[in-house]
């Protein structure tokens, strides 16, 4: 077997002892390189703005707000609307007016991708665990930085307004639509009531009439509020099938009607609304029991939204952000018709039985009570329909605030980069592995 060889330090320690003046030309060299190089890179500042993201509920209006990427060409799954957030900073959409407004010639303007700028001048974070975003933007001067730094949080501000108030006004526009629609149909119901009321000068129910109407009532509320809720869950179909239509997406559909957890929900929906017309038939709607059923009916459908919604994101992992998102209102949107159909169907089989005792009232009561319901039903739907549209256009006024800042963007005082310290040491380290280097050079010379 061949030796091993080995070094012998002694030599070696020798050979660098007698070379020392050139050993300490070399460190001298690399060191004062370093140095130099150090003051000549051009200095670099960053500034950073802290901003809070606000998630918002899960219906079409918005949550399909939270992840308008999309639209912007981003693709990828978002785990959380705040890494759909970090995503969409760093988009064309808020990114090209920035890199214009750079001072720097055109051409290399021009080349310059907001891919590229963002990898470069931005690190935009998440903490992990809150829902706290920062902003980190570099500058070759303070304002410059500042500047890029803000500019990234107001371009998004207003790319988020713009998109939201886009996916609002579509439901806005629907319910406006239904509320004319709705408005006629009341009003032709109260006239139909006003002409038969001349027409057989009955002006009012009798007593055994009055108790009627009143055991109905109960049914007629309901049935008014299931159809402002299919209303309004159409019009969350048309305005998610519109947006998806409108980026040529392709998103396959997700039935998730046959969930056995989604049936069950629906199930305990119908059976809630059936236990509030029985209550409504006692009490009024500020009765304790009316309110905790409503309370526990409200629980029960986010529940069922959350079960849609975790549903369908198990499988859109290949959409992006927004037609995923696009995807679950979609799917809470069919599903809430469906409920709203189920409902519905279940309070009328339980109306049958009470309108029973109708069958003793006389022909002109019986036919005015009818008319009465009619009208009251139609008017029910109509005022609900003008509050759920306002409350549209509220939402819509407030979806601009998806996240707030809480520290703006800070004016710089000393540069980040180049940090001569650390580059000055680097070029010592050099020097020295350069001395390694010599000193081998010279000891292999020496054995052969």
């Amino acid at each position: 077997m061949e030796k091993e060889e080995s070094i012998d330090l002694r030599i070696l320690g020798n050979i660098i002892w007698q070379k020392k003046k050139m050993v300490s030309l070399i460190i001298i060299i690399c060191t004062l390189l370093a140095l130099i190089l150090a003051f000549v890179l051009p200095k670099t500042y960053e500034s950073t703005t802290l901003v809070q993201t606000r998630t918002s509920g899960v219906n079409a209006a918005s949550s399909t707000a939270t992840a308008a990427a999309a639209a912007l060409g981003i693709s990828g799954n978002m785990d959380s609307p705040t890494l759909g957030y970090i995503e969409m900073m760093k988009s064309r959409t808020v990114l090209d007016p920035i890199i214009a407004k750079l001072d720097m010639p055109k051409e290399k303007k021009a080349e310059l991708t907001a891919k590229d700028f963002a990898k470069k001048s931005l690190d935009i974070q998440n903490t992990k665990g809150t829902d706290l975003i920062t902003v980190m933007a570099k500058g070759r001067t303070p304002q410059e930085a500042q500047q890029i730094s803000k500019e990234v949080v107001d371009n998004f501000l207003l790319l988020m307004t713009k998109m939201n108030k886009q996916t609002q006004s579509l439901i806005v526009t629907f319910l406006s639509g239904r509320i004319d629609q709705a408005k006629k149909d009341s009003d032709d119901a109260a006239q139909k009531l006003e002409d038969f009321s001349k027409q057989t000068k009955v002006y009012g129910p009798d007593d055994q009439a009055k108790a009627v109407l009143e055991q109905l009532a109960a049914f007629d509320k309901t049935i008014g509020e299931m159809e402002v809720q299919r209303q309004s869950a159409q019009a969350q179909l048309d305005s998610t099938s519109a947006q998806l239509k409108k980026q040529n997406a392709n998103a396959r559909e997700y039935n998730v009607s046959d969930n056995k957890n989604v049936l069950n929900l629906r199930d305990s929906i119908v059976a809630k609304e059936v236990e509030l017309v029985g209550l409504r038939q006692k009490y009024t709607d500020k009765h304790p029991s009316v309110i905790a059923a409503q309370n526990e009916l409200a629980k029960l459908r986010q529940s069922l939204n959350s079960e849609v919604a975790s549903e369908v994101s198990a499988g859109t992992t290949t959409l992006s952000p927004l037609q995923s998102t696009l995807a679950q209102g979609k799917a809470q949107a069919q599903v809430n018709i469906a409920v709203a159909n189920a409902s519905e169907a279940a309070v009328k089989q339980l109306e049958k039985k009470a309108e029973g005792s109708m069958s003793s009232l006389s022909d002109n009561i019986l036919q005015y009570t009818k008319l009465k319901r009619d009208a009251d039903i139609k008017n029910e739907v109509y005022l609900n329909l003008v509050k759920s549209c306002e409350q549209a256009k509220i939402q819509q006024a407030m979806q601009s605030m998806d996240i707030q800042v809480v520290d703006p963007a800070n004016l710089p005082k000393k540069p980040s980069a180049p940090r001569k310290l650390l580059i000055t040491i680097a070029g010592f380290i050099i020097g020295m592995i350069g001395i390694f280097a010599y000193s081998m050079f010279l000891y292999m010379k020496l054995e052969k």
